[in-house]
């Protein structure tokens, strides 16, 4: 009996052995762990730096700044050039002019007084000498001027690269010079001349105190060659922006026909060279540029200067009343300077200062002489002398010949009218447009449809 007992022990014995460590398992997952730790968490610092501005600003949103429309003031009544030169003199009435008095004694201020002749007076103002110190206090009081406008000009640098035999790169530089037209609440405005800086790569300004800044192309337009540059007024340089106001040019008056013998300035890089001036009259005003869908008038000076020249005309107020243009004047007044009238100018630069495309419409025109209103019972309004070929104008039936009269609902009374009235519109828009078509002896009107079309 005992024996069976043992053996029913021995059965019911149990023994469990512990299983021996595996030390390369039990490393290898300590350090699929740590790595999934460290993957795990370099993701959720990448998501949070990703997405906590987004968060941020979707919690406390911040107003964003915004550009304000740059609107020019409209042109001012015309001023002769008389009245220019004397617009900075005193106002208070002069006294009068006494009458004529014969030789005798006045007996009020006791004194004996003495009537002058013409030829006494000639005489007295033929000993009048005008010295060397005469010229040079007119021309120093001209230099200081000229000093003093050229706050405004800026000298825009294109740069561009080249690559040489060697494969080096090179940089090449071209400049011409600008001016400060506006500003917009965030960016400050240069009109500048367009072909010297179609190509360029890094466009670089330099104001009149010497501080550099990095532009950007704002518009273009091809008609007249400008170009508007911006640069963010946050960028300008401490001197710039502690005076009391930007130096932003004030715009003259140009659309007049007593312009001829206004004395001038050329600022900017008249002579082919940043920094030059010249001092010059407007020899004439007369000259008219037709361009589509509108005119510019082209001022004529005695200036020489280069065919390479750019920049701005000042009158003696210290107005801008024109933009210095190339290769719009006949052969043989070539190196005389010419300008574009800046009242002309003016809804153009407007245009481009606010990134806008010009609405386009394709007509060539101008203005119903009043003896063709009288003699032939033309009616006024804008003439049209071409039509561009596959133009808006042209594809809705217009025709040479024509007289516009009216724009949807407003009237237009000459070329000009219609000029003004499209800088107004945008690309897409579609206008009614009403015209007097010659029908045998009369004029019959005719209403157009026409979708606009849009041109840099």
């Amino acid at each position: 009996m005992p024996d069976i007992e043992n053996k029913q022990n021995d059965f019911m014995v149990e023994r469990i052995k512990v299983k021996p460590v595996n030390k390369k398992k039990l490393i290898r997952r300590t350090m699929v762990t740590i790595s999934m730790a460290i993957i795990f968490g370099l993701v959720a610092c990448v998501t949070f730096l990703v997405l906590e501005p987004v968060i941020n600003n979707w919690l406390y949103p911040e107003e964003e700044p915004q550009t304000q429309t740059v609107r020019f003031p409209e042109d001012k009544e015309e001023m002769l050039p008389e009245e220019m030169l004397a617009e900075n003199l005193p106002t208070e009435s002069p006294e009068p002019t006494p009458e004529p008095v014969q030789e005798g004694e006045d007996p009020e201020a006791g004194e004996t007084y003495v009537e002058l002749g013409e030829e006494q007076i000639q005489e007295i103002l033929s000993q009048v000498t005008f010295d060397m110190e005469h010229y040079k206090e007119l021309y120093g009081t001209l230099a200081e001027f000229a000093r003093e406008l050229d706050r405004y000009m800026v000298t825009v640098t294109a740069v561009t690269s080249d690559v040489d035999w060697l494969d080096g790169i090179q940089e090449r530089k071209n400049q011409c010079s600008g001016v400060i037209v506006s500003e917009n609440g965030m960016e400050l405005l240069i009109l500048t001349d367009y072909s010297a800086i179609a190509s360029a790569e890094r466009l670089l300004l330099t104001f009149y105190d010497e501080s550099q800044v990095e532009a950007q192309l704002k518009q273009h337009n091809m008609a007249t060659n400008l170009a508007v540059l911006s640069v963010a007024l946050e960028s300008l340089s401490e001197e710039m922006k502690a005076g009391e106001e930007l130096p932003i040019v004030k715009f003259g008056y140009s659309n007049g026909k007593n312009l001829a013998g206004t004395p001038v300035i050329a600022m900017g890089s008249p002579m082919g060279s940043s920094d030059s001036v010249g001092y010059g009259m407007i020899t004439s005003s007369n000259t008219v540029l037709s361009m589509t869908d509108r005119n510019y008038k082209l001022l004529l000076t005695d200036i020489s200067g280069s065919q390479n020249a750019s920049g701005v005309l000042f009158d003696l107020q210290g107005q801008m009343v024109g933009m210095i243009t190339n290769n719009k004047t006949g052969s043989d007044m070539k190196n005389l300077i010419s300008a574009y009238g800046i009242s002309e100018l003016q809804k153009t630069v407007e245009k481009m200062s606010n990134a806008s495309v010009t609405a386009y419409m394709g007509i060539r025109g101008a203005d119903v002489p009043r003896e063709a209103n009288q003699e032939l019972g033309m009616p006024f309004g804008a003439y049209v002398e071409e039509v561009e070929m596959d133009s808006p104008a042209m594809r809705e039936g217009i025709q040479r010949g024509d007289v516009i009269t009216m724009l949807d609902d407003k009237i237009v009374a000459n070329y000009d009218g219609y000029s003004n009235q499209l800088m107004q519109m945008e690309e897409g828009q579609t206008v009614v447009v009403t015209v007097m078509r010659q029908a045998q002896e009369e004029y019959k009107e005719m209403q157009f449809s026409i979708e606009l079309g849009g041109v840099r």
